[in-house]
C-alpha cells in the first residue's frame, strides 16, 4: 500500500470537509469525531459535488437531490429526493486514510 499526503489535520477541523486531488479524482476528506474519512466527491446519482453538501455527524447530504451517504463507509443512507421517482444509487467509493503526526495521507490505487 502506498499513501500520499493530501492535507494537514489543521485544514480539516472537526465536523468539516476539504476537497483534495487523488490521482485523477476529487476526494472529500471529512473529520468526524477527530477521525478522518475520504470518499469520492461526485455523487453516484447525478454527480452532485458532495463537498458543497451538508455534513451532519457522519452523514453527508448531496446538495443536488439530497441523497445521503455515511462518510465512514461510503454507504447510501437514503436515496435522492426526486418527485415521483425512487432511483437506486450506488455507494460512494472510499479511500483508506492514515494520519501521521499532522499529515493526512490517502491510499493511492
Amino acid at each position: 500500500m502506498t499513501f500520499i499526503k493530501v492535507a494537514e489535520t489543521s485544514e480539516v477541523p472537526l465536523g468539516q470537509m476539504k476537497v483534495v486531488k487523488l490521482a485523477e479524482k476529487e476526494v472529500v476528506v471529512a473529520n468526524v469525531n477527530n477521525v478522518y474519512y475520504a470518499m469520492e466527491n461526485s455523487c453516484t446519482h447525478m454527480h452532485g459535488e458532495l463537498s458543497k453538501g451538508l455534513l451532519e455527524g457522519n452523514t453527508l447530504t448531496c446538495p443536488k437531490h439530497k441523497a445521503k451517504f455515511d462518510v465512514t463507509t461510503g454507504k447510501v443512507v437514503s436515496g435522492p429526493k426526486v418527485p415521483l421517482m425512487h432511483p437506486k444509487i450506488k455507494d460512494e467509493p472510499v479511500s483508506a486514510v492514515k494520519v501521521e503526526g499532522k499529515d493526512i495521507l490517502l491510499e493511492t490505487q
